[in-house]
């Protein structure tokens, strides 16, 4: 049995005894939220994310969702039934003043705004999201903050122990690994007394575990497109009508502007469902009225989430009758592709200052390090692709050289799930990138030591094969562009796996060079070539350079005068690169 194996079994272990010695009824009574952290020996935040990772199947979810499409109210009832178990009732969360926010791109970047106005009015804090970039806590956070490694670790193994006691014949005790966290988050919130919770919702909306929210104060619909076609639908009006399922009666809710097709979908769901559905302004009306508005967060296209963000923030303030509202500059509200038109009004100081102190992570970063510039962007769908190269474009036009030194561009790449990668790399093509680098979402070969990095839905070799598959669709649209007669003899499944370690693509002088790196670390070594002043490993594996491309690559990387860096295809991605060039998000 290996280390990692034995580790695992004692920590199954420990947890089956605590919970034989926890009284089911009296936990029941009392709420998970009042249950101290237990004491027995290797508990601490490893050993509970290890444990928490083998509930860890967002693919397999994935495929029990799509089994159980046929029944939506089994998947919500089941959910329900788990938080019943955990000592909690549906009408529990409504102590939480829910902001429920769903969208196929810019959920995310909404809930965070959202949740940074609000904390700005001295208002307690709750926010839940997906993925995590580094740590698994990232995902349950306390007035901005992650919750610390002692909370997370309480917390968890009070509520894996409840849900021990109710194992049935089938042994289906635990929920997949999303549906623990979020019961977790609302258990932790309770607990914590927050005055209110952004939650953002995982996949889709209607048959999403985070809809068991029965009574939130607001929701928000950010912009919509493909993604998860598998389990939402192959059209934007399917995936709308997914996301339109979180409405609720007599809650508002705010969406920005959409293509009419969902938009219309929206309109009638909110109106089947007697929900007040309104359509945001653009940020620019809300300027007229009041002073520019500066966004902690670069790009063009988080203007439309900031608008939503104020939205939200605007009516959670209204309806919780909160003193500091902004006054309104249209009092009735006009009327546009049939929605009623939010509000226009001048943001208040906490406003103003909430969007300019915006923090997050992973989208629309940027990291200078000596003579390298690293640009994260977690894009995954078409649209977000699309704004993560406008964004890219326009960050390099402002730091353009005028010294005339060399300068290196390259991608760093990587796509999973049900994507199409090939209509991706396709939209980052006219980057003009010197390198294309291709590897899985794992920072080391080896993640034992990291439980929150380690992914057992996939191995190695599968998710190697998938980053080579991506190395040939890459190929493949570089040579088209070259040349139309050099596409008919080009396929796009590789002919086989190559180095696991290192799958280089012969230099050409018509198309960029491609590598596939085996880990993130590795592929990080071989573009910073050392000279990122913060990540600086001790020694470089030895084949790292075998091939021709990397060696003479490494050759002009380290004679470079600026190496841009573009990471994106994945949060997961990003969020491995993250790890390693900012270990106090480790921390």
């Amino acid at each position: 049995m290996s280390w990692a194996r034995s580790r695992l079994c004692t920590t199954l272990s420990l947890a089956a005894v605590s919970a034989r010695g926890a009284t089911t009824e009296g936990a029941a009574r009392r709420g998970l939220s009042a249950w101290p952290a237990p004491q027995e020996p290797g508990m601490e935040y490893q050993d509970a994310v290890r444990t928490l990772n083998t509930l860890q199947t967002n693919a397999s979810y994935l495929e029990q969702v799509k089994r159980q499409r046929s029944d939506p109210q089994a998947q919500l009832e089941a959910m329900e039934m788990y938080l019943a178990r955990s000592g909690l009732q549906v009408e529990d969360l409504n102590r939480l003043n829910i902001i429920h926010v769903t969208g196929t791109k810019g959920k995310g970047s909404t809930c965070a705004f959202t949740e940074r106005i609000l904390r700005n009015y001295g208002l307690k804090t709750g926010f839940f999201s997906s993925p995590h970039m580094v740590q698994v806590r990232e995902r349950i956070r306390i007035n901005g903050k992650p919750i610390s490694p002692e909370l997370f670790t309480k917390h968890f193994w009070c509520l894996y122990n409840q849900l021990e006691e109710f194992k049935d014949d089938s042994h289906v005790s635990m929920p997949s690994y999303f549906r623990f966290l979020t019961l977790m988050a609302f258990h932790v919130f309770l607990q914590e007394k927050v005055d209110l919770a952004v939650v953002e919702v995982g996949i889709g909306g209607a048959f999403d575990c985070t809809n068991i929210i029965r009574k939130p104060v607001v929701c928000g619909v950010s912009s919509l497109g493909i993604d998860h076609t598998s389990l939402l639908g192959d059209t934007v009006e399917k995936i709308a009508w997914q996301k339109g399922g979180i409405f609720k009666p007599g809650v508002p809710a705010f969406t920005v502007v959409q293509p009419e097709g969902p938009l219309a979908v929206l309109r009638d769901r909110a109106q089947q469902i007697a929900c007040p559905l309104y359509l945001c302004p653009p940020l620019e009306a809300l300027e007229e009225v009041g002073l520019p508005l500066s966004l902690g967060l670069e790009g063009a296209h988080q203007r439309s989430n900031a608008a939503l963000a104020l939205q939200l923030a605007h009516c959670w303030l209204e309806r919780q009758d909160h003193q500091d509202i902004p006054e309104l500059k249209v009092s009735r509200p006009s009327i546009r592709w049939q929605l009623p038109l939010a509000p226009v009004f001048r943001p208040t100081p906490h406003m103003r200052r909430g969007l300019r102190d915006t923090v997050w992570p992973g989208r629309t970063q940027i990291l200078q390090r000596g003579p390298l510039t690293w640009y994260l962007d977690g894009a995954h769908t078409t649209s977000s692709v699309q704004a993560c190269v406008h964004w890219y474009r326009q960050s390099l036009e402002r730091s353009k050289r005028t010294d005339g030194g060399s300068e290196v561009h390259i991608l760093l790449f990587n796509s999973t799930g049900d994507r199409d990668s090939a209509a991706l790399l396709k939209l980052l093509q006219p980057c003009q990138f010197d390198y294309a680098v291709f590897c899985p979402n794992v920072t080391e070969v080896s993640s034992i030591g990291n439980a929150d990095q380690q992914n057992f839905t996939v191995t190695l070799d599968q998710v190697l094969l998938r980053c080579l598959q991506h190395q040939q669709h890459w190929n493949c649209l570089a040579e088209k562009q070259a040349s139309s007669n050099l596409w008919s003899s080009c396929s796009p499944d590789p002919a086989g796996p190559g180095s696991l370690l290192l799958a280089p693509h012969p230099p050409q002088p018509t198309r960029t060079s491609s590598l596939v790196f085996s880990c993130i670390s590795h592929a990080l070594l071989w573009i910073s070539q050392g000279r990122d002043p913060i990540f600086q490993p001790q020694s470089l594996p030895r084949n790292l350079l075998n091939h021709p491309t990397a060696n003479s690559g490494a050759s002009i990387l380290r004679e470079a005068a600026a190496i841009h860096v573009l990471v994106t295809g994945s949060l997961h991605l990003v969020g491995g690169v993250l790890k390693l060039l900012d270990p106090a998000m480790s921390q």
